[in-house]
């Protein structure tokens, strides 16, 4: 039976234990997109988690939602990539880069053109997002067209290839949690009636088609998928009798293409998360947002998952593995400084040393 500290191989990766650290928006970047002066810091301090998956990285200009976010398609962005995986390597840990296209969750006054939003559709999500004036809400999105599409499927390709050029271990599709991938997912934002919308094939398409393009690009164990069932997550309103068909195609086209990894948040859609896992023969990480530390290791004993992704845990806790292994106190996330600029809530969490001191 394998444990939270059992080994496992990832693609070409031998990984200590089965802890992974989630990919969390930090909006520390510079405005250009390259990642910001303190990021190899943050990362390198967080090594022992073996597999760190990098915060949402835009793939090209249309891609930015949010305000100081990384990008990996120019050659600034490479230069300041590979800094941050070289301190990680000298470290000890592997880095994936998520590649995130946010789609129409995004506002112009975020981006560096400041054009329209782009979506599967033109609809708008409610609510509103935070821009550099303050909250706003958030604008009609332009509907891609199909040669768009398949124009963004190449941009996709190409990040992952400039991902691999920084040094990164692989990179991770962001599917999920409302960004452009997932809006293509659900029927409650996606209308299109070209090749890309109706049936769960066509809806999948997009997604399929950015996971052909990038394993082509740099090979499949480079990379992984995350996907967020049923999540309502920047309006995405998903209802399981609408969408677990696609996600259950979806899953099985996926392992087809011997993807590295599948990467779900589990929302309490227990009977789809467990028919995905018998699709899914890989490494399949399963993320449960607020799980406390004693349960961590669960799914992984009952076999549901081979790996656990952690969030604000390793990001309040940078070395969170000893603090596991030892039953120590852990430090609690300030979610004051989630976004804002500079070191504090980013690279000064205290280690067990330090406090012990």
């Amino acid at each position: 039976m394998s444990t939270l500290w059992s080994p496992i191989k990832l693609g070409k990766l031998e990984l200590k234990h089965r802890l992974a650290l989630a990919p969390m928006t930090r909006s520390r970047a510079k405005p250009d997109g390259t990642p910001g002066d303190d990021a190899a810091e943050y990362y390198a301090q967080r090594a022992s988690l073996g597999l760190l998956i990098a915060e949402g990285t835009q793939p090209n200009d249309d891609g930015q939602g949010y305000t100081t976010t990384p990008g990996i398609y120019t050659d600034a962005h490479v230069a300041g990539w590979k800094k941050v995986t070289d301190a990680i390597h000298k470290a000890g840990g592997h880095l994936f880069i998520q590649i995130m296209h946010a789609g129409r969750v995004a506002h112009p006054d975020n981006t560096p053109h400041h054009r329209q939003p782009v979506a599967p559709s033109a609809i708008a999500p409610k609510g509103q997002m935070f821009t550099p004036t303050g909250m706003q809400d958030y604008p009609l999105p332009r509907a891609l067209t199909t040669a768009e599409v398949k124009q963004t499927v190449k941009d996709f390709a190409y990040a992952a290839k400039r991902a691999i050029e920084a040094g990164a271990d692989g990179v991770e599709i962001h599917g999920a949690n409302g960004y452009l991938v997932h809006q293509f997912l659900s029927p409650e934002t996606n209308t299109r009636t070209d090749e890309y919308g109706g049936s769960d094939e066509n809806r999948a398409r997009f997604a399929i088609e950015v996971a052909k393009a990038m394993i082509a690009e740099v090979g499949a164990d480079r990379v992984g998928i995350r996907l967020s069932p049923v999540n309502g997550h920047a309006s995405v309103p998903e209802k399981i009798e609408e969408v677990a068909s696609t996600y259950r195609y979806l899953a099985q086209e996926l392992a087809k293409l011997d993807l590295v990894y599948l990467h779900l948040l589990h929302t309490g859609q227990d009977a789809l998360i467990s028919d995905i896992r018998k699709a899914w023969k890989n490494v399949l990480l399963v993320n449960r947002p607020g799980a406390a530390p004693e349960n961590l290791a669960k799914d992984i004993i009952t076999g549901l998952a081979d790996m656990v992704p952690v969030g604000q845990m390793g990001l309040a806790n940078p070395d969170l593995v000893a603090r596991l292994r030892r039953a120590a106190p852990l430090n609690k996330a300030d979610p004051s400084s989630f976004f804002s600029p500079g070191a504090k809530g980013y690279i000064d969490y205290p280690f067990l040393s330090s406090q012990a001191a």
